[in-house]
């Protein structure tokens, strides 16, 4: 297993402090951070491998990339649509010729925040992180119809049965993320996250699995049991890890928190990683801002790093 961590920028200074920290990997999480997405819809390939170039004269790697949005107009078939399909699979034949090994594709409507109260909670010390309540929400909102939910299937099937050809022929992976928030029903809920494989059954086709975002919905059981069904089809491409307390399922609500302050036991989450066979890369994701440095979200990185690599080194010595 390795560690990827958040793009920033390509400066000398982020590149070098992630290559102290010992990361392996970047990780792009928006589309537009590529060269070319802004400029012409979808990457270009020299920018790209420039790019690549730089990061390996500090020894990393791009792990996974976003290819361009798929938006509102698609899903409901307004002028433009077409051209968001063709950009993103043209993004996907240059992510491949370049190497990347996973892209994933972001979807408009694949979850339901509305349905949520979101707030700043605080934990230990004074840290904030973000929580959410389903009993806190007034009004009560409707959940969504399941027409509508039945039509953004038949769209997210359009866009896939363009991609995955592709994927099939250039070698590239496509990674699923859960919806967040995992209310009912959301699209990739826990049965419209399963629903993926079920419809498009090929090895290139798989999950950027988040730990968080499915322990929101079921605690602890639920990720190892997820982990222990995917992992062992070889459909877990990456994985976010991340930490919270309470779910939909015991509490109506849930908060994130630190890797080592929440409910689950990421030892655990790890071991059952390496039983599947995983040996892909770890993202400490929803990294929360820490005191004691110029730039909180930097400390909060390296406290996130240091504490997987001390998962790694118990892992080695069982």
């Amino acid at each position: 297993m390795k560690i990827s961590v958040w793009h920033r920028d390509l400066s000398d200074s982020y590149l070098r402090y992630i290559t102290q920290l010992g990361a392996d990997c970047v990780d792009f999480g928006r589309d537009y951070d590529v060269p070319g997405v802004a400029e012409q819809g979808y990457p270009d390939l020299d920018g790209l491998l420039k790019m690549k170039k730089t990061f390996q004269s500090w020894g990393l790697e791009i792990n996974r990339v976003t290819l361009p949005n798929v938006s509102e107009k698609f899903f409901k078939d307004q002028d433009g649509a077409e051209k968001e399909l063709e950009n993103t699979c043209t993004a996907l034949r240059v992510f491949a010729e370049a190497g990347v090994p996973i892209a994933r594709q972001r979807f408009w409507g694949d979850t339901f925040n509305e349905l949520m109260f979101r707030y700043k909670s605080e934990h230990r010390g004074g840290y904030l992180s973000r929580g959410e309540s389903q009993a806190l929400t007034n009004p009560v909102p409707e959940t969504p119809d399941y027409e509508a939910l039945q039509s953004w299937w038949q769209h997210f099937c359009t866009v896939y049965e363009s991609l995955v050809p592709i994927a099939n022929e250039t070698g590239i992976k496509l990674a699923v993320h859960p919806s967040d928030t995992p209310t009912p029903d959301t699209p990739f809920g826990g049965l419209g996250f399963h629903r993926v494989i079920d419809a498009f059954p090929g090895p290139q086709v798989g999950y950027l699995y988040c730990c968080g975002t499915r322990a929101e919905a079921g605690g602890s059981s639920l990720v190892l049991d997820e982990i222990n069904h995917y992992g062992r089809k070889d459909r877990i491409f990456m994985v976010h890890l991340r930490n919270v307390r309470g779910s939909l399922a015991t509490a109506r609500g849930f908060e994130e928190t630190l890797l080592d302050d929440g409910d689950m036991n990421m030892f655990k989450i790890l071991l059952e990683l390496k039983r599947v066979g995983f040996d892909g890369c770890l993202n400490p994701d929803h990294i929360p801002a820490l005191e004691g440095d110029k730039d909180p979200i930097s400390g909060g990185l390296a406290y996130s790093v240091g504490y997987i690599k001390a998962l790694f080194a118990a892992l080695a010595a069982i």
